[in-house]
């Protein structure tokens, strides 16, 4: 008894049995993620209020006119993933709701190349199944793919390269290589060191060169479409750089912990293990445990008398150590080079993620063949074969526990990071006002405004990204200004930065005015002396001019929000 013969079905059922199982929980796990995005008319995804709000463009042209934010996440989207939302646009759908349904298509095609995959390197669909199930939980535990951003494009695209490198289908790997470039550049980078160390072969317990010619033009013919796809990006100037250099960012507070973007942790194996932005690993808390089972994978290898489905596994294995030590070789690089190459984190997270579902799956297979294996060769009493195979099945039957139910043991699944807007009014009122209209507000609603009214905003938090300083210290200085007026007591100076930056509507929470709303606003924090000096004005008791005027400029509001009208605000006159 083992493994591959506990379903009684022809090898060509077996594998239209296990890979209409692999897409129709891939499908599950997206009608899930599908329902959080429709829970209500105001639902975004946490990181596409970056990315795709400006592309409500494609649909309104006239939309963020001249808007410095609008511009600049414009500017950063790759290519491709631009072009694709605004095909998309073309035929009619919004981008804010293609964003919705994307993750379920990428789900599809990374689960799809995650089962063909897995039969290049071991020919058992049931390793199959499982490989890919674990990545469809490992992928729907964060919210990299379910963002729909440049970044969920690895997935499906590494894999593509991944299948069509191991059959030597020249011209789909090259496409798979182009399309990476034109929709996350950074994973091209672990493309071309693949397949640079293709031409590396193990034989004879040594490493030595290729002997075959086709290796060489297969690994040129690559690397030839990854200088073409990744030239424009080198020649490319953008308007809001420079890139912030590793000095500036170690004097920022931005980059420092409880910043806005978090990179220098205290701690040395947070930040090197552990960092979302400069940690080798991906969160532990997002990984289902049995993915730990990867670690077994070469143990496994190692002893075929003991797991026979071992001798099955083909050299393609090979490429998941390959994609590692190109993954990590690049973690250093990146560090070495920082933020030249974007984030350190970038060339592991995506990759272990994809490694371990995948080496997981083969071990997980390998060891219950093993464990039916030994199970079938007691040749004791009846009594011991009976105990060894009910030892077989238990095992197996909490491995399938595990596997199957994942989603019951963790907190949150699938973890998607959608964000409800609790505001639809004040939504409703900005999105009914000018589309040229532009709105100065600290408040966390102002993060929602351009995708919930597709109008323009002066800052917030959400958009505070500082890796461009051509973007960042223009953008820095408004909140200095902002935060400086707002809760400053001469009329004039207010009236100066409605005048500078061509204000119509401040929005103001009810609670911006009281001492704690500073002191627990870790974003406003990172702008000193200013919101200390602020903090200070509050404590002494003088009244921010703004408080004085909410009364009479309140154009509209709710039980959270005021909004003041610039013009009213202009019109009031200093005492002389």
């Amino acid at each position: 008894m083992d493994i591959c013969s506990i379903l009684k079905f022809s090898n060509k059922s077996k594998t239209k049995f296990w890979i209409t199982l692999s897409l129709t929980v891939a499908v599950v796990y997206g009608i899930l993620g599908l329902q959080q995005a429709f829970s209500s008319p105001y639902v975004v995804q946490d990181d596409a209020r970056q990315h795709v709000f400006w592309m409500q463009r494609f649909l309104e042209p006239q939309l963020f006119p001249d808007n410095w934010i609008a511009n600049y996440f414009q500017s950063v989207a790759p290519t491709g993933y631009t072009s694709l939302y605004r095909f998309m646009a073309g035929i009619g759908i919004e981008p804010l709701i293609f964003n919705k349904f994307l993750p379920l298509f990428l789900t599809l095609i990374t689960t799809g190349y995650c089962f063909k995959f897995i039969l290049q390197i071991i020919p058992v669909p049931i390793a199959a199944f499982i490989s890919s199930l674990l990545l469809n939980q490992t992928l729907w535990s964060y919210n990299d793919l379910v963002s729909a951003t440049p970044r969920a494009f690895v997935y499906p695209l590494l894999l593509a390269f991944w299948y069509y490198c191991l059959r030597r289908s020249l011209l789909p790997c090259l496409g798979a290589l182009a399309l990476q470039g034109l929709f996350y550049p950074q994973t091209v980078f672990i493309s071309a060191g693949i397949l640079i160390l293709q031409l590396f072969k193990w034989e004879g317990g040594r490493i030595h060169w290729s002997q075959k010619r086709g290796d060489y033009l297969f690994c040129l013919s690559g690397l030839v479409v990854a200088f073409v796809v990744m030239l424009p990006y080198a020649l490319t100037t953008s308007e809001f750089g420079p890139i912030v250099s590793a000095t500036q960012a170690r004097n920022m507070a931005e980059f420092l912990p409880g910043g806005r973007t978090t990179f220098f942790e205290d701690n040395f194996w947070e930040f090197w293990l552990n960092g979302d932005r400069s940690g080798i690993l991906p969160r532990r808390e997002s990984l289902p445990i049995l993915l730990y089972a990867a670690f077994l994978l070469p143990l496994l290898l190692r002893y075929p008398s003991q797991f026979p489905l071992s001798r099955r596994v083909k050299p393609g294995v090979f490429l998941l150590p390959q994609t590692l030590l190109v993954s990590l070789s690049l973690f250093f690089v990146a560090h070495a080079l920082l933020f030249k190459l974007h984030l350190p984190s970038r060339y592991t997270q995506h990759s272990f993620r994809l490694i371990l579902s995948l080496a997981a799956g083969i071990a997980l297979t390998i060891l219950l063949d093993g464990i039916f294996h030994w199970a079938a060769q007691t040749t004791q009493s009846r009594l011991s074969k009976i105990g060894s195979r009910s030892l077989a099945l238990g095992f197996a039957a909490f491995v399938g526990v595990l596997l199957i139910g994942y989603p019951s043991f963790v907190e949150e699944f699938p973890k998607t990071a959608y964000k409800q807007g609790n505001a639809p009014e004040l939504y409703e009122f900005f999105a009914s006002q000018p589309q040229d209209s532009l709105i100065a507000s600290l408040s966390r609603e102002a993060d929602n405004l351009p995708t919930f009214s597709g109008r323009s905003i002066l800052v917030s938090r959400e958009y505070a990204i500082p890796y461009h300083q051509g973007y960042y210290q223009p953008f820095r200085q408004r909140v200095i200004d902002l935060l400086t007026a707002q809760y400053s007591a001469d009329l004039a100076q207010v009236q100066d930065v409605i005048k500078k930056y061509e204000i119509d509507f401040w929005l103001l929470d009810r609670s911006a005015f009281t001492s704690d709303y500073l002191v627990n606003n870790s974003w406003l924090q990172q702008y000193q002396p200013i919101a200390t000096e602020a903090l200070t004005q509050l404590q002494q008791g003088k009244i921010p001019v703004l408080a004085t005027m909410m009364e009479r400029c309140t154009i509209f509001q709710t039980e959270e929000t005021v909004v003041l009208q610039a013009d009213c605000i202009l019109e009031n006159v200093p005492p002389g």
